[in-house]
């Protein structure tokens, strides 16, 4: 795939893959490029995303851009400038289901996409709009990284430390694993505090006017009972 802007119009690339495939990295090589060719170009990450600099994209290998930090797809497509040539996103997987219908509206308007995100959860699962922005992409690239257990290819994200939601920030909480050396990750429940009760010693008191209590004052006196 050439990296040049096709004048006949836009289109939509996809580099998908793994935590520390070098997402970002390919990226921020791709704008880098499309800048050298004078082609006014703009950069977005999810709000969300808060792990190296809010204000810019950050890769792995230390190479940076600047980037505009957005809650959702509609906040996006409002700081879009104009005369704009090429659009990157990074940590796409963040964003809402309108980044489809986003993407498309700049491609068919003539602009350059590139989105990067991870495909799959730690679980493996398509990971937010990734699977129907893959769909609708001209390129596609899949990146691997590096399995820290066997060293072969690494395909899937695994989580080793946290909870069991779906979206967790932080790069110690993952590492890259191949099909082999995945694990299914399920966080630790706490064991719930255990409560000794003792049990209660139910005595029954006697009402005044009960026989029962008569007849022990009247014990207490000295004196029993008349029997009727």
């Amino acid at each position: 795939m050439d990296d040049g802007f096709n004048q006949r119009g836009g289109w939509i690339e996809v580099i998908t893959g793994g935590m520390f495939s070098g997402k970002s990295e390919e990226l921020i090589r791709r704008i880098r490029r499309a800048e050298i060719g004078k082609q006014r170009t703009q950069l977005f990450k999810p709000i969300i995303d808060n792990r190296f600099d809010v204000k810019r994209i950050v890769s792995r290998d230390n190479r940076e851009l600047d980037a505009t930090a957005v809650v959702d797809s509609a906040d996006l497509r409002s700081h879009l400038a104009f005369g704009v040539r090429v659009v990157g996103i990074d940590e796409a997987q963040f964003f809402d289901d309108l980044l489809i219908d986003v993407c498309m509206e700049m491609a068919d308007a003539g602009i350059r996409v590139i989105a990067a995100g991870l495909d799959q959860d730690y679980l493996r699962r398509p990971f937010g709009p990734m699977p129907a922005l893959l769909a609708v992409a001209e390129y596609v690239s899949k990146m691997h990284a590096v399995c820290v257990r066997c060293g072969g290819p690494a395909h899937y994200t695994q989580r080793i430390a946290g909870g069991n939601s779906q979206i967790e920030i932080g790069d110690n909480t993952y590492e890259a694993r191949c099909r082999v050396c995945y694990e299914p990750y399920l966080a630790s429940q706490p064991p719930r505090a255990q409560t000794n009760v003792e049990p209660a010693t139910q005595t029954q008191a006697s009402s005044p006017d009960s026989p029962e209590a008569e007849a022990q004052a009247a014990e207490a006196a000295g004196n029993l009972p008349s029997v009727q």
